[in-house]
């Protein structure tokens, strides 16, 4: 509508549409500190900007955390704001919630330089140079001099790369607007938001530099490939309901006598978009390749963010869009969980890098949210959200300590590297040894506690046969867990395996923030399960 017409359909005067600044504050934050973490990058000298970018980061997130828990302190109404392209509802509260504690911990893990001298941010030509005094060749042709010139003379210290703040945080505000979008335009540049950060991020791994460039180029054709998916289910579902508002959608599903084609192709295009970023099989080819050649921070932060972000928007879309429909779609979605379920446990059985290993659990985990995501009922709301708060964690603390485990080519990935850790260093090993039952679900761990929320509430909704089907594969799953945990402590260490590295102070909180958040969700539940249980999603 132009100005003119509106003009006239308002009376004369044009009214912006209102905007709960207060409710929508923590994404405001976190979106306005990356575009000031850009300037950091252009203004500062390059020694000056780690020290600046990780102090920044941390205000920006501890600033945002405030401002989400003074609004949500108040016990608000759910609301719709920006013209309603965004719902801040009790849902929305908890994932933002989960989504900057989890930024805190990838941001400590990012920002770590102990673990490698310069940080995993660097390019390998340069650290090259400066471990031979200079002269080192480049991995790829033309760009020696480049590196040399950006990270001083030859021999000297090298310089992480502090570009990956200003992305993290971009991804960061991404993804808190996924998780929140009321329509799915927003929807799709939120999406874009929090991609395009991760594909660069992929390829700035300091080691194994050529594994992570081709592994940002996969995750960047394939993501283009699942946008182009969701872009023309959304252009399907607009034809269907005139509309792109995800409550729009939901009454021309009740009460329209338009041919349904447009509505199920619709929303099998969209979904297929949102199943490849939370890594759902079969939709899962770029998991595995990205995992492992990604800088181990990045990928700690996607296998634990991007999760959260995925499945926040997959139940928003069923929740709100497709509840009135659910017999015709659910039965699609059985058969994609029990793909997911038997991929991600039976491949990861084949897996000898502990890297590809966790993707191919991540795979598993995927299938088992979406019996959450498919139980359209507060419950299966609740069970969902607390998972990916524990899984979250979980997955958080376990990159941490693989991080920790090297060699002089870097990390010590390879399953057989692991043999006689527990010899080597009995605190890492039992570290590991808890997590890994913790994505296994043994009780007493947080992993017990979701798969329990998750799987109650797809049994109340008449899901027991697929609630079958995800216990088998857990039991198979948790064969490649202990496989690692009977290498760690029943097997002789070689005597030129790795070393374990001791972690400086951020890795150090990282790791110990995941173990004591999976320790609590597992031992008291209760807190989180009942913020969890703040109502449904609102459209």
């Amino acid at each position: 509508m132009t100005p003119v017409l509106l003009a006239q359909a308002t009376g004369g005067a044009i009214t912006a549409p209102p905007i709960a600044y207060g409710a929508i504050a923590p994404v405001l934050i976190v979106l306005g500190g990356a575009c000031v973490a850009v300037l950091v990058e252009a203004f500062l000298p390059r020694h000056q900007r780690w020290p600046v970018q990780v102090a920044l980061s941390l205000v920006i997130l501890a600033a945002a955390g405030v401002t989400l828990g003074v609004h949500a302190g108040g016990s608000p109404a759910a609301l719709t704001t920006l013209g309603d392209a965004l719902s801040v509802d009790n849902p929305t509260l908890f994932l933002w919630g989960t989504l900057l504690l989890l930024g805190l911990g990838s941001i400590l893990l990012i920002a770590d330089r102990s673990v490698e001298p310069g940080g995993a941010f660097i390019p390998s030509s340069a650290s090259r140079a400066a471990a031979a005094g200079g002269g080192g060749e480049s991995v790829l042709p033309g760009i020696e001099a480049e590196d040399d010139r950006d990270y001083g003379e030859p021999g000297s210290a090298p310089t992480m790369q502090t570009e990956v703040f200003p992305f993290a945080l971009f991804a960061l505000g991404g993804m808190m607007t996924f998780v929140a979008a009321n329509d799915l335009l927003t929807m799709f540049i939120a999406l874009e938001v929090l991609s395009l950060p991760l594909y660069l991020m992929c390829g700035l791994a300091r080691r194994r530099r050529l594994l992570s460039q081709e592994a940002a180029v996969k995750y960047f054709l394939l993501g283009a490939f699942a946008s182009a998916f969701f872009l023309y289910g959304l252009a399907l579902l607009y034809g269907y309901a005139g509309s792109v508002k995800l409550s729009a959608i939901a009454q021309a599903a009740a009460g329209s006598d338009r041919s349904d084609t447009l509505l199920f192709g619709g929303l099998a295009l969209l979904v297929v978009g949102l199943l490849f970023k939370g890594s759902v099989g079969p939709f899962h080819t770029w998991t595995p390749d990205v995992y492992q050649g990604a800088p181990t921070p990045v990928t700690a932060f996607m296998a634990a963010c991007t999760k959260v972000a995925a499945f926040g928007a997959i139940s928003r879309v069923l929740f709100v869009a497709f509840d009135t429909t659910r017999w015709e779609w659910r039965g699609v979605l059985w058969a994609v969980a029990i793909v997911s379920m038997v991929i991600g446990a039976v491949l990861g059985l084949t897996q000898t890098d502990i890297k590809r290993m966790i993707a191919y659990s991540s795979i598993a985990h995927a299938g088992f949210l979406l019996l959450g995501s498919m139980s359209i009922t507060e419950q299966g709301v609740s069970g969902t959200l607390f998972y990916l708060l524990a899984y979250g964690f979980t997955t958080l603390a376990v990159f941490g300590v693989i991080s920790l485990v090297r060699d002089a080519d870097g990390e010590a990935s390879h399953l057989s590297q692991w043999a006689g850790l527990a010899k080597r260093s009995p605190l890492l090993a039992g570290v590991m040894t808890f997590l890994l039952l913790a994505l296994a679900g043994i009780p007493l761990t947080s992993g017990f506690t979701a798969k329990f929320a998750v799987f109650a509430a797809a049994l109340d909704d008449g899901m027991a046969p697929l609630v079958i089907v995800a216990l088998i594969a857990s039991a198979v799953a948790a064969f490649f867990y202990l496989r690692v945990i009977v290498l760690m402590y029943f097997n002789e260490p070689a005597p030129d395996g790795p070393t374990v590295t001791v972690p400086g102070a951020f890795t150090t909180a990282a790791i110990t923030l995941g173990v004591l958040v999976t320790l609590l969700l597992g031992i008291v539940p209760s807190l989180a399960l009942g913020m969890a249980s703040g109502g449904p999603f609102v459209g």
